[in-house]
């Protein structure tokens, strides 16, 4: 058997995007997946893209036997893991299923690489760890103190691999920490297709420059923000990609590794300016409503990403008007395909 990484999540948004950006750079890639955001048609799109069809469990990293059923058949050298719930303002609603699937995922998915004695872990992790910053550009030093359940989530995952990695050696493990991926695949084949109601912004504002939703609702324009409308640092999904590989050769390269930085592009936009941005990509109107804000959102978010270029000799390249040119295309053309 060939040494596989294990991308768990890998039919969803960010997972399928690194999964051609392993497989472009030459790594055998594994999905385990339960398919509750996302659909196996991905698994073509990604064939087409890269001439390789990924291969593909059905099977949810909170079931402990899924799990020793995968590291079992397959020789895995590491694990990319992206499968959790990512919805801010559905946390605060339902938070019990949010710990149940990010942290008691995370724990199974660590327990069944611990008896299986795989020692690489990639995390997606993220900026609302930082909760509302103390200062901005945020840098990797900066207090943890997450705002809402989904972020709690995740600082406790961070807290599970840095105790791990102290109580055994050889844990080579990365904690990346998102900040807002936006964009697509620039062939349109694979983008963001979340199910039902769209979670973040970017599906949303496409949506409804495609008539397919009447308007879009900015949550709070009362922030202490240039124009008012929350502010965020927008990452395109490739250049996301791109970090995870670095951050994946890191740790093989590594004899033992806890490494956490940020993956942004050091730039805040606010809602408002995505719209416009948008708008010219798309040559549609998007229009909008003003609406109270949303519980644990914060006003401004956006990243120092130094840390990434010095440990990882990565940095994002793309900027808005490609993030919503690409994102404008895979919806058009997904609109197609329906």
């Amino acid at each position: 058997m060939s040494s596989t990484i294990l991308v768990t999540g890998g039919t969803g948004f960010i997972g399928s995007h690194t999964t051609v950006a392993l497989q472009q750079a030459g790594y055998r890639v594994l999905i385990l997946d339960n398919l509750c955001n996302s659909s196996m048609a991905v698994l073509d799109s990604i064939a087409a893209i890269t001439g390789t069809r990924p291969e593909f469990m059905l099977g949810d990293v909170c079931d402990a036997e899924s799990l020793h059923t995968v590291f079992k058949r397959n020789d895995i050298v590491a694990v990319l893991h992206f499968a959790g719930l990512k919805a801010v303002g559905e946390s605060t609603r339902i938070p019990l299923a949010y710990y149940d699937n990010n942290v008691h995922g995370s724990v199974q998915l660590l327990a069944a690489m611990q008896r299986a004695q795989v020692r690489c872990f990639v995390f997606s992790s993220s900026a609302t760890v930082y909760g509302d910053p103390q200062k901005l550009p945020l840098t990797e030093d900066h207090p943890r103190s997450a705002t809402n359940p989904y972020g709690h989530t995740k600082l406790v995952v961070e807290d599970i691999m840095a105790n791990l990695h102290a109580s055994e050696d050889g844990w080579r493990m990365a904690r990346l920490r998102y900040f807002n991926p936006v964009g697509a695949h620039p062939s349109g084949l694979i983008g963001e297709a979340p199910q039902g109601t769209p979670n973040n912004l970017m599906p949303y504002v496409a949506q409804v420059a495609t008539g397919h939703r009447p308007s879009l609702q900015v949550y709070g324009n009362d922030y202490n923000t240039p124009d008012g409308t929350g502010v965020r640092d927008y990452i395109h999904v490739m250049d996301l990609a791109a970090g995870h590989v670095a951050a994946l050769r890191h740790c093989l390269d590594a004899k033992q590794a806890l490494l956490t930085v940020n993956l942004g592009t050091g730039k805040g936009y606010s809602v408002l300016e995505m719209v416009r941005a948008f708008e010219a990509a798309s040559g549609r109107p998007v229009p909008y409503d003003i609406v109270a804000r949303r519980p644990g959102d914060i006003a401004a978010c956006w990243a120092d990403t130094e840390l990434a270029h010095q440990t990882l000799g990565w940095r994002a390249t793309k900027e808005i008007d490609e993030m919503c040119a690409d994102a404008w295309r895979w919806e058009t053309q997904r609109a197609q395909r329906k």
